[in-house]
C-alpha cells in the first residue's frame, strides 16, 4: 500500500510507503508480515506434465514491503509466494480457491479481509528498529507440512513435522521443527527454545505436504516410487 505525496515531481523518488516510510523505488518483496490462512483455502496450480489443476493448501498470507499480499505455499526446498512458482516442470500458479464453497469459485486477488487484517497489523506493530535475526511472528503450521530429512541421497530418509512457520525482521520465513533433545516441556508451542529452523538443518531437501507426507509413512507404492526417484546414485 503506497501513498502518494502532494508534489510536483511524478518520480518514485516521491511516491512513498505506508508501511516503512521509504520511497516506493528503494522496496523489495521483503514480507513484512503474515497471517495464517485457517480456512483451508487452496492455490490451484499446473505444470507441463498434464492438462489438470493440482491444489496446494495454503500456510498463511503474506504482506510484502512493496504492498502487495500473496499465499504463500510450501514449494520443493522454501516456502515461496504462490505467484513466484517455479520447477523442472514449469510449474506455475492458476489463481485461488475456496474449496468451502459448494461451486468451486477460482478468484484471482486475496481475500478483502486477508489484506484488511495484514495491513492493519503492520501497522500497528512498529518494526524499524528490529535487527535483521529478530524474531517478529511466529506462527503453527496447521496444514501438516512435513520436512524431509536424508544424510545419503535418499536412501533413507526421515520425515519430520514442520511444528511452526518463524519471521524474522529480514524478512525471511522458516519452518520450525522439534530438536526432541531440547523438550523441557510439552506439548511443545510455536516460540519453544526446542525449535530450529529446517532451511539450517544440513539434511534438509524438501517440504511436503500433510496428504503426500501420509502416503509416505503408509508406504504408498506410487508415493514410494516417486521417492525412489529421487535416489541419489552412490
Amino acid at each position: 500500500m503506497a501513498q502518494q505525496q502532494c508534489t510536483s515531481n511524478t518520480s518514485t523518488n516521491n511516491v512513498i510507503d505506508f508501511f516503512t516510510g521509504r520511497p516506493l523505488n528503494q522496496l523489495n518483496n521483503k514480507i513484512l508480515r503474515i497471517a495464517p490462512e485457517l480456512d483451508q483455502m487452496e492455490i490451484l496450480y499446473s505444470n507441463d506434465s498434464s492438462y489438470h489443476l493440482y491444489s496446494l493448501k495454503i500456510v498463511c498470507w503474506a504482506l510484502r514491503e512493496q504492498g502487495d499480499v500473496v499465499a504463500m505455499v510450501p514449494w520443493l526446498n522454501r516456502i515461496v509466494a504462490c505467484t513466484e512458482l517455479k520447477d523442472p516442470l514449469n510449474g506455475r500458479w492458476e489463481g485461488y480457491r475456496d474449496p468451502t464453497l459448494i461451486d468451486g469459485q477460482v478468484f484471482f486477488t486475496p481475500p478483502p479481509h486477508k489484506i484488511l487484517e495484514l495491513e492493519t497489523a503492520a501497522h500497528y506493530y512498529q518494526t524499524d528498529d528490529a535487527e535483521d535475526e529478530d524474531i517478529l511472528q511466529e506462527i503453527p503450521d496447521v496444514i501438516g507440512t512435513h520436512a524431509v530429512l536424508t544424510h545419503n541421497g535418499f536412501h533413507s530418509f526421515t520425515l519430520a513435522q514442520v511444528l511452526s512457520w518463524r519471521l524474522l525482521a529480514n524478512g525471511s520465513l522458516h519452518g520450525m521443527l522439534i530438536d526432541e533433545r531440547k523438550i523441557t516441556s510439552t506439548p511443545v508451542l510455536p516460540g519453544d527454545r526446542c525449535l530450529f529452523p529446517s532451511q539450517s538443518h544440513p539434511d534438509f531437501k524438501y517440504f511436503f505436504q500433510h496428504a503426500i507426507a501420509n502416503k509416505i509413512k503408509s508406504q504408498d507404492p506410487e508415493a514410494l516410487a516417486a521417492i525412489a526417484l529421487l535416489v541419489e546414485p552412490g
